[in-house]
Order: structure tokens, then sequence, then C-alpha cells
């Protein structure tokens, strides 16, 4: 496997009725290290539908399935771990709760909160955004450079997110990112998600 992996994020809005097909081709053409279930503002009932649907998609082909969020319902439902941003709860409570799972911490620019994350025993920090997206109003742009300066310093793994494309990866995947997180590069291909898969996978091969 290479060093730099796939770190996928599900669309804002999904059809459960055709969705879990779309994600089996998706992760079936190539390599994709994790899953994480985004669904701003969706009723707790509605993600619980979508973790029962997709969890054993991912989980099936040895995809770490992640929640957004929601550390305390990544726990009950059987989630792999969860990703918390700055204002998601109390992250040692969710450190906690999830145990052995994955807790993964979202740090925008700051090396301050990459450190915090990494005391309080994250299991990766996430740092962005590179580049303009649609996915979301992006508040913090960062610069390679702090992918960089992370891993020089620390194990902890880092992932790159924010607008990330094939086309404008490599300075992120030769800066030292373990892991690129993408939405629309995968789900927006204008051939399908699974040629989005195999063109991340390419890019992210070329770089390294």
């Amino acid at each position: 496997m290479p060093d730099c992996r796939l770190y996928l994020i599900t669309p804002p809005r999904i059809d459960l009725a055709r969705f879990p097909e779309d994600l089996a081709r998706a992760l079936d053409a190539g390599d994709v290290a994790c899953l994480q279930l985004r669904l701003k503002d969706a009723p707790p009932d509605e993600v619980r539908r979508a973790i029962d649907a997709l969890r054993p998609v991912a989980q099936s082909r040895d995809v770490a399935f992640l929640l957004n969020d929601d550390a305390e319902l990544a726990a009950q439902t059987g989630c792999d771990g969860a990703h918390l941003g700055q204002e998601d709860g109390d992250h040692a409570r969710a450190r906690a709760l999830l145990r052995e799972g994955m807790l993964g911490i979202t740090c925008h620019d700051s090396r301050h909160l990459a450190m915090e994350a990494g005391e309080l025993g994250a299991d990766y920090v996430a740092f962005g955004a590179f580049f303009p997206t649609s996915t979301k109003d992006a508040k913090h742009h960062a610069d390679p450079e702090i992918l960089e300066w992370w891993s020089s310093l620390f194990e902890i793994p880092c992932v790159a997110i924010g607008g990330i494309t094939a086309e404008n990866c490599a300075p992120l995947v030769r800066a030292g990112a373990d892991f690129l997180a993408v939405v629309g590069a995968v789900w927006n291909h204008p051939e399908g998600p699974a040629q989005g898969v195999l063109a991340m996978n390419a890019a992210i091969a070329a770089a390294a």
C-alpha cells in the first residue's frame, strides 16, 4: 500500500435506496482506507438508518467506518470510530467512549490544536481546507507546510482535507499527508465514483 491513502467521505445527501450499491462499486474499484459518514443536520433516525445500511458495506471490505460529529452514536452502533470537529463535544470524553475505536479531530490550520489532539489520544489529526471546496464553507485555509511540520515531528497520522482532487493533490502527498480526504473528487467524477477512486489512487501513486 502507498504511504498516503484515500479517505472517502460520503456526499452531503444520500439516497439509501441506491447509495449502498454505488459505495460498494467505489470501494471495490481501488484502495480506500476509510469511509466517513457525514450527514450534517440529518435527524438521528436517518443517521442510524444510514449507519445500518453502509457500515457493513465498508467493514466487509476492511474499510474503516467512521461517523462524523457523534462519538456516542458511533460507539453505540458498531462504527470503527468517529471524526470530530472542534465544536463537536468533549474530545476527552469521546476518547473514553470510543475505547479502542478510532478518533480523528479536525485541527484546521492550527499547530496548537493538533498538538492538543495528539495529547488527548487522537488517532489522527485533520488539516484543511487546502483548496476551495463546495462541500462546506471553509473558514480556515491550510498550507502544505503544516503537513511537512507535523509529519516530521509526530508519528500520529495526518489527514489533508478541502477541495482535493486528482489534479491538485500531489503537493499534499509530497508534503507528508498520510490520508487525503475527498468528497467531490469521487462522487462527482464524470465517469462515476469507481473511476473517481481509481483516479485518486493513480494520482497518489504518481505523486509518491
